[in-house]
């Protein structure tokens, strides 16, 4: 899951209105290859972006396009050698619109795709020498809705989106658990209920990951609700301090012991799991942002549960592993339908990929153990992280071309 300065996103709503909470939207950053019409969806062409990360002696963000005509823009991100800049953001009036994080030097570049209208932006990248590059996008959007392919892409977004408030309704409920039998100070069911409720966050955190509080800016993780129930020790904020599931978790399973920090800080995670369930159902999605979603959870797969750093203590990375599989798969599903129609060959690779993904890990389902899976301890991830990253990697080629093509259906 995202850690960093703030949260990873997707296109939502802004919530304004609810008084609460801004919500974010997910793009992304690298190479543009449309003419300088001011309509590119009605052509059906997407830009192209790339933002490059460098250190020659300082530590440069360069992004390769600074304006771009409105429609689908995918965006790629490549960090060649800067070890200060480990994310990049699009911001637009303080409001983060996407990002992408974990960009270690020398991985493979990450993209994804989203619909911008007209209107200025920003590139911010933590850590350059220049953070903030101004990023303009011209002209406005056209409807491709009467395409039988969209409406039913559009109907899948809707169908995803109750996907979506179920699992966080679940998680709120399963959180509440974990709070009642720490406040009663029973470690061992405790424990249980930090491996049920953890799943729920995992299917869905692509898309509910990017809100900050009401009157905290967009690069704050004090308002960031991701970081709040989210945050791993490996990215601790200093300034803001430790809360959330991996408070909770090092307690539980590393001191062995239910204290008074403990208590509060699940009664803190309720609180913000509770928060989170008041915004969810206002969000609206657009096709690419499932398919940005599913990709994203896949990146996370790759970037943390395979190398153990997402539950450091209580090693039931499979259980999270498994379960941002399973969010990817849920958002192919709802968009299959319309994919199928788009690119019938396309939508087959990704099902077969899916089908031995789920497969793999069937492997390590074990009921003895917390979550349902194996745990993740040295000599299992020694033996088999090669193999699940080379499986999820199989499916991740052709699912990260699944944003532009329902992006310009």
């Amino acid at each position: 899951m995202p850690f960093g300065r703030t949260a990873s996103a997707r296109p939502l709503t802004t919530l304004g209105a609810l008084g609460v909470v801004t919500a974010l939207a997910l793009t992304g950053c690298a190479n543009s290859s449309t003419s300088a019409s001011d309509d590119a969806s009605s052509s059906g062409k997407v830009s192209r972006v790339s933002v490059t990360l460098t250190n020659d002696g300082s530590d440069k963000c360069a992004v390769s396009e600074t304006k771009v005509p409105a429609g689908p823009v995918t965006f790629t991100v490549k960090n060649e050698s800067s070890t200060a800049i480990t994310e990049v953001e699009l911001l637009q009036d303080q409001r983060i619109l996407g990002e992408k994080e974990n960009l270690a030097p020398g991985l493979d570049a990450v993209r994804f795709t989203a619909t911008l209208t007209g209107g200025k932006y920003q590139v911010y990248c933590p850590g350059a020498d220049q953070e903030l590059t101004d990023f303009t996008v011209t002209g406005k959007v056209t409807s491709t809705a009467n395409s039988s392919a969209a409406t039913l892409l559009d109907e899948g977004t809707k169908g995803y989106a109750e996907y979506v408030d179920g699992q966080v309704t679940d998680m709120v409920a399963a959180v509440k658990q974990l709070q009642a039998d720490v406040d009663e100070g029973d470690l061992d069911a405790a424990k249980t209920d930090y491996a049920n409720a953890r799943p729920f966050y995992e299917h869905v955190e692509s898309d509910v990951d990017g809100f900050v509080k009401k009157g905290y800016k967009a690069t704050d993780n004090a308002g960031n609700l991701d970081y709040l129930i989210d945050m791993r020790a490996s990215n601790l904020d200093d300034a803001v301090g430790w809360s959330g599931f991996h408070a909770v978790e090092k307690d539980l399973f590393q001191a062995g012991a239910i204290t008074d920090t403990t208590k509060k800080t699940a009664a803190e995670l309720t609180t913000n799991v509770q928060l989170l369930a008041k915004l969810v159902p206002t969000l609206d999605y657009k096709p690419e942002d499932l398919a940005n979603g599913a990709a994203g959870l896949l990146e996370e797969v790759q970037s943390n549960k395979i190398t153990g750093e997402e539950e450091a203590y209580s090693h039931i990375d499979l259980v999270d592993l498994a379960a941002n599989v399973e969010g990817a798969r849920q958002a192919f599903a709802y968009l299959k339908p319309g994919l199928t129609k788009l690119d019938p060959t396309l939508t087959k690779q990704i099902a077969k990929q899916f089908d031995a993904t789920n497969a793999l890990m069937d492997d390590y389902r074990n009921a003895d153990d917390l979550g349902g899976f194996d745990t993740w301890d040295a000599a299992t991830k020694a033996s088999d992280a090669n193999t699940i990253s080379q499986q999820v990697q199989a499916l991740q080629d052709p699912l990260s071309r699944l944003a532009e093509k329902v992006a310009t259906a």
